[in-house]
Formats: C-alpha cells, structure tokens, sequence
C-alpha cells in the first residue's frame, strides 16, 4: 500500500514499527493526538475569527448567534493565517497516521466532524465576502429582479453595502439552481441581509455533512474519506467557513459517481446525467465532471452509456437556462478573462500584455491553459492508484489539474476535487492537494477587504 509522503512535516505522526531489530530498545511512539489537537486548534481559530466579526477576514456584518468583540485587522490576519496553517498541518497528520494503521471510530470522527461543521456554520463567514454576493442575487430574484441583469450595486440597500466592492457591479455568474438556492435563503431573511447569510451557511453545512455522510457509506475506507471530508479541518475553514456554493457541487458530484459506479443499467445512467447537469446549474465548472464520467466510457467503447448520460446532463441543463434564457450565461465571458494570484497567468499576463497587448494576451490565455490542463490531468491520472476506478480517477483528475492551470483559482474551487478523492486509497495526489488548497487559502483569506499579509 503507497502512503502519502508527508513525513517531512509530521515528525507527530504515528508510527507503527516492523519486527524490531536485535539489540534495539524499543521505544513508545506517540499517538495521532497531536495530530488531531492541531486539528481542532485550527478549527477552533476558524471559529474565534468568525465570531469576532466585523474584522478584516470576515464580513461586515456579523451574525447576530455568537458575537464576541471586535478584533483588529492584525490580529484576525495573523489568527487566520494560523488556522490555515494548522489545518493543513493536522490533516496532514491524520492521514499519515491512518497511512500507518491508526483506525479511529468512524461514529466518533463523524460526530466530531458534524459538530465543528455545526459551531462554525453558526458564525460570520471568513475568509470570503462571497455569501454577501450570493445574498444580494437571493434578493434580487426574491424580489422578481434578474441576478443576470441587475447587479448588487443597482439593488442597493444593506445587501449591496455587504458585497465586496470588486462585486458590486458584476451580474451572478452562477447557475439558475444557485439563484434558486440563493433566492430561497432570501425569502427566509427578507430585508435582513444577516440573516439570510445565516440561511445560507446553515444550508451550506447541512449539505457538507450529508456529503460526507455519503462519501464514508461508500467509500471503500470509510475513516480515509472521513478524515478527507467531515473531519477536515482544512475544508471545514475552506467551504464551511466561507459558505461556499462549492459545496453543492461536490455533494452531487458524489452523487453521480455513485450512480455511475452501482451499475451500467440506464436508469443510473440517467441519474448521474441529471445529477451532472444540476451540478453545472450551481457552476458551469462542474462540465469537468461531465467529461469525467464521460471518458472512461468512452474509451471502454459504452457509447450508448455515455450517450445517455451526457443527454441527460445536457437536456437537464438546457431546461434549467430555459428558464431564465442564454442571457444568463453572458456573465461568464466577463469572467473567464480574470486572473487570480499565486498564478502563473499572472506572470504571463504580465509580459504578454507588453508586448502584445491586452486582446493578444487575453486570447493567448484562453488558448493555452486548456491545453495545459488536459496534459496535467494526464499526468494525474498516472499518480492515482492504480486500482481506482476510471469514474473516480478522471473526474479527480480533470478538477485538480483545472485548480493548478486556470488563469482564475480560489482555494474553494477544489471541493471538486476533494470529493473523488476520498472514494480512493492513499497516494501522493492527497499530498498535493492538501497543499495546493493551504497555499490558495493563504493568499485568498480577506473577506472581500482586499489582500494583505
């Protein structure tokens, strides 16, 4: 069994030694506890920084459940930064130590993972002022308006005044399931913003858990995809924290593999095409899990399963913009031009722009990162174990290599990722995405008041 290599940070992992050699003296090795201390550490300054709102790292109006004073923008920064690096380095720990034999109870790791979910979805959002966007899109289609047309900025009031200024001006670029789900969070609050923020996180983590409730009933090794999901300090600050839509992605993203992976018969075929194009009515990203699914049948030579698969996810698609019209797929052309930093499109962006400037350099963007993601999540595929299924593998694959290539990147993006991930055995692919969400997470923590170290 391949192990993940994260020795070099987790001198407080268990190890678990072989038949001892003559002559040597046997020495305790400590327990996972450190690992899972650090864990909760990091969790727990999720939450203090959370619960100290209105600071730099959250929004600016906190929720009204638990609310402790105020902290300066210095203080939540530092804390925030600590409660990243802490996590990654108690989810490293965990998973090095199950690596090596440790076998908690997978009762005790989700109820200890479901109550942290449920302490921090009660808490201001940190780390993003995304919740504030989706709130004001939720009032705006509460109130009969079209997020697609009509921007945080027009609707003006206490919903606009919460969305990052970057936002205000911009149309939602999601999906009509996500202004479903947005609006739906908006008829509970009303003209109270804070409270449909409240909806939203509360929803956000009800979906969290279920996912992983779902990840460890079908995963061959129920406490790995614990640790990776519901016991994940590093998602629990990412996605439960922030209140991410992402979340919704990944949940019928496991969905549909399940489907996919119970039988070849067409009524899972159907499903997992509805599921798919549900996932893409949250965020159109969620087309890399319809080519995910899609490709390994394909070169199995199941073309008719394929066929209804990929009809069912784009006929679910196609009612659902129905509904509002292709107008509300404009907003994405603004937005697949963006960069994101640490990226190396930003460099790119940079020198092509002064020398061939800026159509030139955006066109030559669009062109080359697709390309680059494709031959990365070849290479991925390579790293994945090899006895992991094509419909976990691929799909894995495709998302983590569109998390590394694309222009535009938020550690958030990778719940795609993390969702096939725990369906498989250890392998370096964990390590590397352990480490890719702490370092996107380290840059993007501002809570929409711009960034700063």
């Amino acid at each position: 069994m391949t192990t993940d290599n994260n020795d070099w940070a987790l001198r407080f992992a268990v190890r678990i030694p072989t038949a001892p050699r003559p002559g040597l003296k046997l020495v305790a090795q400590p327990r996972p506890r450190a690992a899972v201390w650090i864990s909760g550490a990091g969790v727990a300054l999720f939450g203090l920084v959370g619960a100290s709102a209105p600071n730099h790292n959250t929004l600016r109006a906190p929720i009204t459940s638990l609310r402790l004073p105020a902290m300066p923008g210095t203080v939540s920064a530092a804390l925030t930064y600590t409660a990243i690096a802490l996590s990654c380095l108690g989810t490293l720990g965990m998973l090095n130590a199950h690596a090596r034999g440790w076998r908690p109870s997978t009762r005790h790791l989700f109820r200890a993972g479901a109550l942290a979910v449920l302490v921090v979805a009660n808490l201001t959002p940190v780390g993003s002022s995304d919740t504030a966007s989706y709130a004001a899109y939720g009032r705006i289609a509460a109130l009969g308006g079209d997020p697609y047309v009509t921007t945080p900025a027009r609707l003006g009031g206490a919903y606009a005044h919460l969305v990052g200024v970057a936002w205000q001006n911009t149309p939602s670029v999601y999906g009509p399931v996500a202004t479903w789900w947005q609006a739906t969070a908006a008829c509970v609050g009303g003209d109270r913003p804070w409270l449909t923020i409240w909806a939203l996180m509360l929803a956000n983590a009800a979906v969290f858990v279920g996912t992983g409730h779902l990840l460890m009933r079908t995963a061959d090794d129920p406490v790995r995809a614990g640790l990776l999901w519901i016991a994940n300090p590093l998602l629990i600050g990412v996605l439960v924290a922030g209140g991410h839509l992402d979340t919704l992605v990944a949940c019928l993203a496991v969905c549909a593999i399940h489907c996919v992976r119970r039988a070849a018969r067409w009524p899972h075929d159907l499903i997992a095409g509805g599921l798919v194009g549900l996932a893409c009515g949250v965020k159109i990203s969620a087309a890399l899990l319809a080519a995910g699914l899609a490709w390994p049948l394909l070169r199995s030579g199941a073309w008719r399963q394929a066929t209804r698969q990929m009809g069912a996810a784009a006929l679910t698609l196609a009612i659902l913009y129905g509904v509002y019209g292709l107008h509300a797929l404009v907003p994405l052309s603004a937005a697949s031009h963006m960069v994101s930093a640490p990226s190396l499109w930003a460099v790119f962006d940079h020198f092509s722009t002064e020398f061939l400037g800026p159509r030139a350099a955006a066109t030559a963007t669009s062109a080359l990162w697709p390309v680059l993601m494709l031959a990365l999540a070849r290479v991925l595929c390579r790293r994945v174990p090899a006895d992991t299924p094509g419909a976990v593998a691929v799909p894995f694959a495709l998302a983590f290599a569109w998390v590394l290539t694309a222009p535009w990147s938020m550690p958030w993006y990778t719940a795609l990722a993390w969702a096939p991930v725990a369906l498989f055995r250890h392998g370096r692919p964990t390590s590397y995405l352990v480490m890719t969400t702490t370092v996107l997470a380290l840059f993007h923590n501002s809570g929409g008041h711009g960034w700063t170290w």
